[in-house]
């Protein structure tokens, strides 16, 4: 029955395409007709949602049924701002503690990097300077395609698009906190990243006895935060069809065309982080390519389908070790990986964070971009596992510039396609990791049997 409803909307939305076309380059048609059929196909897909009963379903059709609203009722969907303000607000909650949490946690959590020594450091500098490489390819794809230009987000009344002008010493000392409080009212999300790393570094220098209670407290708020996380994007499709619908009825549909040259700019540049970054480390590191692709085909599919890094980590650590990684590499470096080595979605934070600056009209400098991408560099650390965290960590750096939040909201529409790129490429950069880590330490064995095919 779900795949019939399917095809009924494929088929609807076709025939609704096909007179669009009609109408606007050949012959005009009934304005009565053209929206009869609209809205037909449009219920379809609604039905079809209440079947497939997935976020990321919900969320696309909430983006198509905002769209039509914007189009046809322009100033009722203006009213409908109220309903992404809020949920913007409560996404906003998010950001510090969960920043907090997962950074402190994963630090102190890490303080056993004194007995592994040399393969700790060695994974650090590896996922730092990778990471680096996929934030520097993000930016410049986002510069070349200017996917956001043209957008013209309305800004609501008293919100300025204009980011803060500092001197090179103001900005400096801008980073630090001189009130951890007062960091998080005002959304300095790099402040509250500097503390958090301290007190993670000086957690991990406490005696066991006393780090163990506080860690469990960071724990314990990390994953409370996740659920909270997961309840607040139940409400996603709501904010995410209001915000398409309050933009498409200020500006038009041109955001659509938009988002589609950002998906396009975001698949192009991961694909020249694999060729440009990856490849060139695996062929330094005299990776066994065939052996190498052969192992990872199978979880980084698993990545790409379900755009969840945690379903293809077992499949993942048992491939490295079938081509010849060492399993105590494996279970060191991969987790480890999880929460520094966000190759993919490093790349799209800084593609995302620049669209967000074209679409409000403004024009950030070479070293606001730098400082940008300095901020993501640390705030995209240790949030792996949480729903949408690309999305939040994305609201709180935008917010901390000055930028307007709008933009963000409209990504949402299309993160689940971004998310199953994003996603993969991080799934293969761990792999990767360990390879390299691997046959830096000499443990690599030349002749494992490769991965049996199932």
């Amino acid at each position: 029955m779900k795949n019939k409803i399917f095809l009924m909307a494929i088929g609807a939305f076709t025939l609704a395409t096909i007179l669009s076309v009609v109408n606007n380059f050949f012959t005009p048609l009934s304005a009565t007709l053209l929206f009869s059929v609209r809205w037909i196909a449009i219920a379809t897909l609604v039905v079809y949602a209440f079947y497939k009963r997935t976020l990321s379903t919900w969320i696309f059709v909430a983006m198509v049924v905002g769209s039509a609203i914007g189009y046809d009722w322009p100033h009722t969907a203006v009213n409908l701002r109220l309903i992404a303000m809020i949920f913007l607000r409560l996404i906003k909650t998010i950001i510090a503690p969960l920043l907090f949490a997962t950074l402190v946690g994963g630090i102190a959590a890490h303080s056993n990097l004194k007995k592994v020594g040399r393969m700790g450091i060695k994974a650090i500098v590896f996922f730092e300077i990778v990471t680096t490489l996929a934030l520097i390819i993000g930016l410049a794809a986002i510069n070349i395609s200017k996917a956001g230009v043209g957008v013209h987000v309305p800004a609501p009344t008293g919100e300025s698009l204009q980011t803060q002008k500092l001197t090179a010493s103001e900005t400096i000392l801008h980073i630090f906190p001189e009130n951890i409080a007062k960091s998080i009212a005002e959304g300095q999300v790099l402040q509250v990243v500097v503390f958090a790393i301290l007190f993670g570094m000086a957690l991990a220098m406490v005696r066991e006895e006393r780090r163990q209670p506080m860690l469990k407290l960071t724990e314990s708020l990390a994953e409370t935060m996740f659920k909270f996380t997961n309840i607040v994007m139940y409400l996603a499709p709501f904010g995410v069809g209001a915000a398409i619908a309050y933009t498409v009825g200020s500006t038009g549909m041109g955001i659509l065309l938009n988002l589609g040259k950002l998906l396009l700019t975001l698949y192009v540049a991961l694909l020249v982080c694999v060729v440009g970054v990856l490849l060139p480390v695996a062929m330094l590191a005299r990776v066994p390519l065939k052996r190498f692709i052969a192992a990872v085909a199978e979880p980084v599919s698993i990545a790409f389908g379900t755009a969840s890094s945690e379903a293809a980590l077992p499949r993942a650590m048992e491939a490295m070790e079938t081509i010849g990684v060492p399993r105590q590499v494996v279970a060191f470096v991969m987790p480890m990986g999880y929460s520094f080595n966000l190759i993919g979605s490093s790349l799209y934070l800084s593609l995302a964070a620049i669209f967000v600056a074209q679409a409000a009209g403004v024009h950030l400098s070479v070293g606001q971009q730098l400082l940008l991408m300095l901020t993501l560099m640390l705030t995209s650390k240790g949030v792996a596992g949480v729903s949408r965290a690309a999305i939040v960590i994305l609201l709180g750096t935008v917010g901390s510039f000055g930028l307007p939040t709008e933009p963000v909201f409209i990504l949402l529409g299309i993160d689940q396609l971004m998310d199953m790129g994003r996603t993969s490429i991080n799934v293969l950069g761990n792999c990767l990791a360990t390879v390299v880590v691997a046959r830096w330490e000499g443990d690599f064995a030349e002749e494992k049997s490769a991965p049996p095919a199932l």
